[in-house]
């Protein structure tokens, strides 16, 4: 996870000690960088055995989804370390678009029709892809780092990137069985819940802009930028989002024997004020978290300590008011080939109504941050009005500069 949950942890009064796995140039700021890789399960046990750790806080899904939760309880020397992310079951909500669609199914949560194919199915999926109107929605099935769904206009087209995602596996082992749903036409929008497994709290809503190009052109990346509050997400959405998707959520977590504690994102659609879920992520999402939680004023770790406790019922939960921003730049290139080591600069020149999350960085021999990652620094501002929190958020893009250097330029457009 990048540098903005470690901003707010470090200003958890609670907190003596904070430790980043790998970290990145900007979390070295914060607390100590570790060069453990984040699905080194032994060297992680080790690491916590030998430093006297209190808490593991999962960013990334790929650690949930191969059980890292499932890992600590399992083991003697760490089952009383608690672990903030579902374990592995609960974790298919992400690590498979089959399970989650069967999931919001089984519960009655409102989502696009679907059917699932593999290889010895591929005629079927022909006939499925006949069966709908345009455009055509194609899902990997497994972890693609966001870039595993493809929409497409054309039955034709459709069908070849069918072919591509399952003979010729695309994505890799993440489309040996792809997900085809019908198109839901309306407005995203995500919202974050955080449970101990029975109770939950609702976090802010945000948007985030997907595409690599302007007006949403070009192909999915993990996340150009993001708004919160949403504009349209009004408080009787939100409570059709609650009763219809997070209640059902959490229940069927329940019903269905999963222990689930940590974050849901739940990837929505406002369909003619109505909600439809995507897809589910097991994990704070990127970029929204850096509009999310910096909009979280009471202390975080009382809110992660809940989770663990199973006691979240009995915390206090404040939201600022105010509008956040979020503008991502990006190497040159993403999320096609992009080169690494660019030197980065003006980082000094960010004023302190912005901050810039580092997320794709790391320090060269010489002591200089360079690019290391598609998705580099995310631009973020506060202020009581969306408008200015993006005004904010590009005026100190300008002040920062790489080799390479991409943005969109009109995130938050579409709702200001």
């Amino acid at each position: 996870m990048s540098t903005h949950l470690h901003i707010n942890l470090r200003k958890a009064q609670a907190l003596t000690k904070l430790f980043i796995a790998p970290g990145n140039a900007g979390t070295g700021q914060l607390g100590e960088n570790v060069d453990l890789a984040v699905t080194d399960f032994e060297g992680i046990k080790n690491f916590c055995i030998n430093n006297q750790i209190e808490m593991v806080i999962v960013g990334p899904e790929e650690p949930l989804v191969k059980g890292i939760a499932d890992f600590f309880r399992s083991d003697g020397a760490l089952q009383n370390i608690p672990v903030i992310g579902p374990r592995q079951k609960g974790a298919m909500l992400e690590g498979s678009k089959d399970f989650a669609k069967d999931f919001m199914y089984r519960h009655g949560i409102p989502t696009a029709a679907y059917r699932s194919f593999d290889k010895e199915t591929l005629e079927e999926g022909f006939s499925f892809i006949d069966s709908l109107m345009p455009p055509y929605v194609l899902k990997a099935d497994g972890l693609a780092a966001g870039k595993g769904v493809v929409i497409l206009e054309n039955s034709g087209e459709a069908k070849a990137e069918l072919t591509q995602m399952l003979m010729d596996e695309k994505f890799g082992a993440a489309s040996r069985k792809v997900v085809i749903e019908q198109f839901l036409p309306g407005i995203e929008l995500s919202v974050f819940v955080v449970t101990d497994g029975a109770n939950y709290k609702l976090l802010p809503s945000a948007k985030d802009y997907k595409r690599i190009f302007e007006g949403d052109k070009g192909p999915n990346t993990g996340g150009m930028g993001a708004v919160s509050p949403v504009p349209f997400a009004n408080a009787d959405f939100m409570a059709k989002v609650e009763e219809t998707i997070v209640k059902p959520t959490v229940t069927g977590l329940q019903a269905d024997g999963i222990t689930y504690k940590g974050f849901i994102f739940i990837g929505l659609m406002n369909v003619g004020g109505e909600p439809f879920v995507i897809e589910y992520n097991c994990r704070m999402g990127d970029p929204e978290t850096e509009v999310v939680l910096p909009r979280i004023k009471s202390d975080i770790i009382d809110l992660l300590e809940g989770v663990a406790h199973s006691s979240l019922d009995k915390v206090y939960l404040e939201i600022d008011e105010r509008a956040a921003a979020t503008v991502m730049v990006v190497s040159g290139g993403y999320p096609d080939e992009y080169e690494k080591g660019k030197i980065i600069t003006g980082l000094d020149d960010v004023d302190n109504k912005t901050t810039a999350y580092q997320t794709g960085t790391k320090l060269d021999e010489h002591g200089n941050i360079v690019t290391n990652g598609g998705r580099v620094i995310a631009f973020t501002s506060l202020a009581s009005d969306l408008e200015t929190a993006l005004r904010r958020s590009y005026r100190n893009v300008d002040r920062v500069d790489f080799d390479g250097k991409f943005y969109r330029k009109d995130i938050g457009r579409d709702v200001l």
